[in-house]
């Protein structure tokens, strides 16, 4: 299985903590090792293709925003300590900019996230522009872009990862309107794999 990097900074020494434990104190390497797995399976990163043409999902996770900025629509997709927190790219496009803005660590799925640690991708794509937000929650404290300005972006392709709970949105290129959303609030989506919106129907 494949794993976001950062895994071993957080894992290991779990591992490490089970290993010694398990001489001196046997209960306390059960806890060890079951933290150390689940932090594993929290770094998981599983092979994803999208499940059709338009606009992917870019977090697994739930569907906690939806709303119109000026003439774009802007998706919000909560995810939950127990969401792959890998970050796929919505469309094909190029990376204009990637800015990071510092703010709070409020819970992601509430309005104050609004005001949170944020990295923005700004994507230049054939419809227009848009953008690609990775934003930090309560407990996430660090956020991993893996792509800068300048970069192609591929459709479902990995293009971050957020430790710990978080919030991803995308501002969808100006051709897109509601008409065009296959969500709605409160749907379970799949990065790289659920199509949230396509003007192909």
């Amino acid at each position: 299985m494949r794993f976001a990097p950062g895994v071993r900074r957080f894992a290991l020494p779990a591992f490490g903590a089970a290993a010694v434990l398990a001489f001196v104190a046997p209960p306390l390497a059960a806890v060890a090792l079951a933290a150390g797995g689940f932090v594993a399976w929290f770094f998981r990163d599983p092979d994803r293709r999208p499940s059709g043409p338009g606009v992917v999902s870019p977090a697994d996770g739930r569907v906690s925003v939806i709303r119109e900025e000026g003439d774009q629509l802007r998706v919000g997709v909560y995810l939950s300590a127990t969401d792959v927190h890998v970050t796929r790219a919505p469309f094909d496009g190029d990376v204009e900019r990637v800015t990071h803005r510092a703010g709070a660590h409020k819970p992601a799925f509430s309005k104050a996230s609004e005001r949170n640690e944020r990295v923005d991708i700004d994507v230049a794509t054939a419809d227009g522009p848009a953008e690609v937000s990775l934003i930090a929650g309560a407990f996430a404290r660090r956020i991993h872009p893996y792509v800068a300005g300048g970069d192609g972006l591929s459709r479902a392709q990995r293009i971050g990862h957020i430790d710990f709970g978080s919030r991803t949105d995308v501002l969808l290129p100006p051709a897109y309107d509601r008409a065009d959303l296959l969500v709605e609030e409160d749907d379970r989506v799949r990065a790289g794999e659920s199509i949230v919106a396509s003007a192909e129907r």
